[in-house]
């Protein structure tokens, strides 16, 4: 009888229970579909060792959290139907119901909503995942060769899991309303008098105002200081707190702007006098000002948290394409190996802070080392068990091959580099950019190689040489954007620099920007270079830096057979004279750094739309919920509306305003927010190349209207249900 009883009421108040049956629906769907990664991984065809347990477990311990807050959400639609049911749960007491058993039913009636979002979510979910192995194969730069359909237990058991917490917590709490809430509450529950509160307008605009104010300095501030992403060591901490500051009065000011968005609006609206006496609009205002009172606090948070998601979503994606667009550029050959020099600077670090024994066997390095005749090693079998090995020669794979030697811009022994971004700027009158800012990049300045190497790397990579005389000079650097303009406009000028006295004039007008990487890298490897003539580099007697042997493997040989042979290489350390000059550094191939940057651009990918569909669901959700707990306060005032001859379509549009004001005035302010946020993420990244935010803002904007918009329209559709039946209803007062 009472499974009976709790079917009809969920088949009966279906409209009540369709937030909470689309919010949990859409929950179960991205959990299951999220954490069946693993699986998606192994049929794209992705064979890295490691990626699936490293992806999945990352989205695991991501879902728990994210779990929290659809728990959170849960109760806050749970609250909102008891709100709407509690007329008929006192009925069921006067009738001689026991607590107990409406207790009963109401854990029933849960059990049925949650078995059925649990079950159109898993259908949806497995559907969904079997669509997203063709978006991970496409993150992940592979072919599906043998696509088939997959059903993950691992994601079922957590999305089960998940499911049964909110569940229990919901039922406990719906348990403890009863139990709490007397006889005469429930049944006056829809009879109690609507409260409405407005603040002073005056106050609330001087209030609203100085909201304004401090999010306006706030967005001043952060346009001029950036991100403290790039300050050195001694103005860190002074940059960390303006930023902190900066992060203080937009949080302030967004939540002084919703408390006194009320006054504003009413004072506004009232010295618009043809549209505030036209049709609803004053009880509309009023409506309005009365309710953004009770959710001021609500709508900021909102604001807040839609700015994360915008700006995570937008901010992530684009930031992995920006690598994934120039990884090309970034990795010119099949393998390389970095080798680099002790300075003064490292000598002087290790004696006083590291160990000063170790110091003992350190040298300065006065020259740069053959590192193609000096790279060997033992090789270690493929299961790294075998410390035995063989001799490996890099001749048994090597083919073109060319080394790179990179020299700071000052003698042996001195200190100060004389080629900085900072004194180019100044030349040339223009400003440093603004990832520079505030940084430590001028410490060492430009690097300095010479042209023969410059010139080999080109012919290896299929281009012409370049011809630098005595008396001239090129500017190279592989990141592009801000800092390759810089120095085509600095070339482009005629403006000359100074090495050790000798003034050199540029050889061309643009700076290289195709074949200036120096390694292989993610996000560049030659942030500066100075190319000048073998001949005059001989004479300045500049303090080496690194040198990065670049090697392309034998025509016809197998990449990956290639790659495998020199895997496990141990180098052993360079000696001149007992003393060691330098240290080895990173040695990466092409094939290893194209799997490690599309493991970060899916990584960053998966990780951003999964945080930012959970988040726009949240704030979506907690409006609709809101909005929907505010037409049923506001019944008894429809009502009367109707009965004073209000005809049904102006008070739809009334409820329609309300609702959009509601919905669209945090989206705005977050909207704000992420506009003034990304505009500095993109000067600080155009610093590694050109950021464009379109495809991921069509991404965005794609998640917004399906989550955003979806709950904004089935709000409305409810809300005017619920003002129809409330017109319809009558009352004997």
């Amino acid at each position: 009888m009472l499974c009976k009883l709790a079917w009809g009421n969920v088949r009966r108040a279906g409209r009540d229970y369709l937030v909470y049956l689309l919010t949990l629906t859409l929950g179960v769907t991205v959990f299951y579909a999220f954490n069946t990664i693993s699986m998606q991984v192994d049929i794209a065809g992705i064979d890295e060792k490691g990626l699936a347990q490293v992806m999945g477990s990352m989205l695991g311990y991501l879902t728990y959290f994210l779990a929290g807050v659809m728990a959170f959400l849960m109760v806050y639609a749970n609250n909102f139907i008891m709100k709407r049911r509690k007329k008929e749960f006192g009925l069921y007491q006067v009738l001689g119901m026991g607590r107990g058993r409406v207790a009963t039913i109401m854990a029933l009636e849960t059990v049925i909503v949650s078995v059925v979002a649990f079950v159109a979510g898993i259908v949806l979910g497995v559907g969904l995942s079997q669509l997203m192995t063709f978006f991970t194969a496409s993150l992940f730069k592979t072919q599906i060769a043998n696509f088939h359909f997959f059903f993950s237990v691992h994601a079922f058991n957590l999305t089960l899991a998940c499911m049964l917490v909110m569940f229990v917590l919901t039922l406990l709490l719906n348990l403890r309303a009863v139990r709490r809430t007397k006889l005469i509450e429930l049944m006056g529950a829809e009879r109690r008098n609507e409260s409405i509160k407005t603040r002073n307008p005056w106050i609330a605009i001087a209030i609203f105002t100085a909201g304004v104010l401090l999010v306006g300095v706030a967005y001043y501030r952060l346009l001029r200081d950036g991100f403290p992403l790039t300050a050195s060591g001694d103005k860190l901490q002074g940059a960390m707190n303006q930023f902190g500051i900066t992060t203080a009065m937009v949080t302030v000011g967004t939540f002084a702007l919703f408390w006194g968005l009320s006054g504003m609006l009413i004072k506004l609206l009232q010295s618009l006098r043809g549209v505030y006496w036209r049709g609803l609009n004053m009880f509309t205002v009023r409506q309005l000002a009365a309710k953004v009172n009770t959710v001021c606090f609500s709508m900021g948070v909102i604001a807040m948290i839609l700015f994360l998601a915008i700006t995570s979503v937008t901010c992530g994606m684009s930031i992995a394409n920006v690598m994934n667009e120039n990884l090309e550029r970034y990795n010119p050959v099949d393998v390389s190996q970095t080798y680099v020099y002790y300075t003064p600077e490292t000598l002087d670090y290790y004696k006083e802070y590291v160990n000063p024994s170790e110091a003992d066997r350190m040298v300065l390095a006065d020259a740069t080392v053959d590192l193609y005749a000096a790279w060997h090693g033992e090789r270690k079998s493929a299961d790294n068990n075998d410390e035995t090995g063989k001799k490996v020669n890099i001749a048994d794979v090597a083919g073109e091959h060319v080394q790179i030697d990179s020299y700071l811009s000052y003698p042996l022994g001195g200190s100060g580099p004389s080629v900085v971004a900072g004194e180019m700027c100044k030349a040339m009158g223009e400003k440093l950019p603004k990832a520079l800012e505030g940084s430590n990049a001028d410490a060492m300045g430009l690097y300095v190689t010479p042209a023969s190497q410059y010139n080999k790397l080109r012919q290896m990579m299929g281009e012409e040489p370049v011809s630098i005389g005595r008396d001239q000079y090129l500017l190279t650097c592989d990141m592009g954007g801000e800092l390759g303009d810089l120095y085509t406009k600095y070339m482009a000028g005629g403006h000359t620099l100074t090495l050790d006295g000798h003034e050199l004039k540029p050889a061309t007008d643009k700076s290289d920007e195709d074949t200036a990487a120096i390694a292989n890298s993610a996000i560049g490897s030659n942030p500066g270079t100075v190319v000048v003539a073998d001949e005059l580099l001989s004479q300045l007697n500049l303090q080496p830096y690194s040198s990065n042997l670049l090697v392309n493997y034998k025509q016809g040989m197998d990449t990956t057979e290639a790659d495998e042979s020199i895997k496990y290489t141990l180098l052993d350390n360079l000696l001149v004279d007992g003393k060691e000059p330098g240290s080895w550094g990173v040695f990466i191939t092409r094939s290893e750094m194209y799997t490690q940057a599309a493991q970060m651009n899916g990584m960053i990918s998966y990780l951003a739309i999964y945080i930012g569909f959970v988040l726009v669901v949240a704030c979506a959700a907690i409006l609709s919920i809101q909005q929907l707990s505010n037409v049923a306060d506001g019944s008894r005032s429809y009502r009367v509306l109707a009965q004073i001859g209000c005809d049904d379509r102006q008070i739809r549009h009334s409820v329609m305003a309300q609702q959009a004001v509601f919905f669209l005035f945090p989206l705005a302010v977050g909207l704000a927010h992420s506009f003034v946020a990304l505009k500095v993420i993109i000067e600080l990244v155009s610093i590694f190349g050109d950021m464009s935010i379109a495809g991921t803002v069509g991404l965005t904007c794609a998640i917004f209207l399906a989550a955003y918009g979806g709950y904004f329209l089935v709000t409305y559709l409810m809300s005017a249900g619920m003002v129809q039946a409330a017109i319809a209803t009558r009352y004997s007062e």
